[in-house]
């Protein structure tokens, strides 16, 4: 049987068993143990033990559920109404005036959250209620912050990066560092865009707050130095070299549960949720990763990602040609699943392409996130979709449709990190020296 025949036949038996409702990650195992006992000579059964073990142990992947239980701590918190009282005395003179809240109170989030339905649900808990109230659109409230909530992907510490990093064999510190010039890019792009709206739509935005002078304002700041001081701790830890993602992640933990304890929101019913949800999260990563892993190793006995690689290859694409063609494909791909399984799914595939192609895998890593991004507002299967549909009862369809702008834009990030790489490679660049 040829590579193209065995192809299908995986990809058929992929489809097959994600809509009879089996979980990613054992669909992931199944099409694996499928691919090793049909066409290659090593026991299938032997190959998914050592491998599923080998990658549910990996020390690197330690820093994921500490950095998932530090968001569901802070989920639990008054981090989200006291960022809007820091906040929202500064927006006021831009143009948009509090949409803007949107943009920047999910940037500092997303710098300690580093899921992106988390950021989107905590900033979308504290934001669109007072919007509403003071009478701000609802298109355009609800679509900056689905936009905007998609920096908790790119913004580190990012969980995204994390499963990249471990899939790709790239340190999750250095991608850490390079995702932070293009998460500020990113928000600037969104920012500009609710100047621009405000300045199409003047009628449409509310007047100003009673105006404060700057002793007020520098006092109702004092509210953000919790979450400053959490960034601070996290990754100013990680660039001053003092300390690994990993325990980097270990000191967020601590940081948030000192946070919500000064808060007066921890006690042990909240402690005891967010263990749950961080482990009810983490386990799902970790079924998913272990499956890809198994994945993974039997597309290599089989040989597929090097035939594919070598068929790409063989067609003459520039790397300009091939990225858009790869966009373009994880756009697509995120139409049915989500950012983890997307990047699991087709690493073993795609990395030999892209090193053949003399693509750098850090960059390639915040490019994937950066499309991945784009998935989580592209219908039907967009998670910040599913997490505003449920907070604001609307139609997919219609939170999609306002969403659209922040979509274009995410684009042009793309371009510009293609036209300007060093948006991307400046810093790893500067730390490694």
């Amino acid at each position: 049987m040829n590579d193209i025949a065995i192809t299908l036949l995986l990809i058929a038996a992929l489809f097959v068993i994600l809509g009879s409702g089996v979980w990613i990650g054992l669909t992931l195992s199944g099409v694996a143990w499928i691919g090793m006992q049909l066409f290659a000579s090593r026991p299938a059964g032997d190959a998914m033990a050592v491998t599923i073990w080998g990658s549910a142990s990996s020390w690197t992947l330690t820093a994921l559920p500490l950095f998932v239980w530090m968001g569901e701590i802070l989920f639990r918190t008054r981090l989200s109404q006291d960022m809007f009282r820091g906040l929202a005395p500064w927006m006021q003179a831009l143009p948009g005036r509090l949409l803007h809240v949107n943009v920047v109170g999910c940037a500092i989030f997303a710098a300690v959250s580093g899921s992106s339905a988390a950021t989107c649900a905590t900033i979308g808990k504290m934001s669109l209620p007072e919007l509403k109230s003071r009478g701000y659109p609802e298109g355009i409230s609800i679509g900056s912050l689905a936009g905007a909530g998609t920096l908790g992907l790119l913004i580190p510490p990012s969980i995204i990066m994390i499963v990249y990093g471990v899939s790709a064999e790239v340190s999750i510190a250095q991608l850490f560092i390079a995702g932070v010039l293009p998460g500020i890019l990113l928000a600037a792009l969104f920012s500009g865009y609710l100047m621009f709206w405000a300045w199409r739509n003047p009628a449409l935005v509310p007047p100003p707050d009673a105006p404060m002078n700057l002793g007020q304002k520098l006092r109702e700041s004092r509210h953000l130095l919790p979450v400053i001081g959490l960034i601070v701790a996290v990754l100013g830890s990680i660039y001053a070299g003092i300390a690994t993602a990993t325990e980097a992640a270990a000191i967020g933990v601590l940081g948030s549960l000192v946070i919500s304890a000064l808060q007066g929101s921890l006690n042990w019913a909240t402690f005891k949720e967010s263990l749950l949800g961080g482990t009810r999260l983490y386990c799902m990563i970790a079924l998913i990763l272990s499956g890809a892993a198994f994945l993974t190793l039997s597309m290599g006995y089989i040989g597929l990602p090097r035939h594919l690689a070598e068929w790409i290859g063989s067609l003459g694409l520039t790397q300009w040609q091939l990225l858009a063609v790869l966009a373009l494909f994880y756009i697509l791909l995120g139409c049915f699943l989500d950012g983890i399984s997307m990047v699991v799914l087709t690493m073993g595939v795609i990395l030999p392409t892209i090193q053949k192609a003399g693509i750098d895998p850090l960059w390639f890593g915040i490019f994937i996130v950066l499309v991945v991004e784009m998935a989580q507002i592209t219908p039907p299967v967009g998670f910040n979709l599913f997490v505003l549909q449920g907070m604001t009862k609307k139609e997919i369809g219609w939170i999609a449709r306002v969403t659209l702008p922040f979509f274009f834009l995410m684009i042009a990030a793309l371009v510009l990190i293609w036209l300007f790489p060093g948006i991307v490679t400046a810093l790893p660049e500067r730390m490694r020296s």
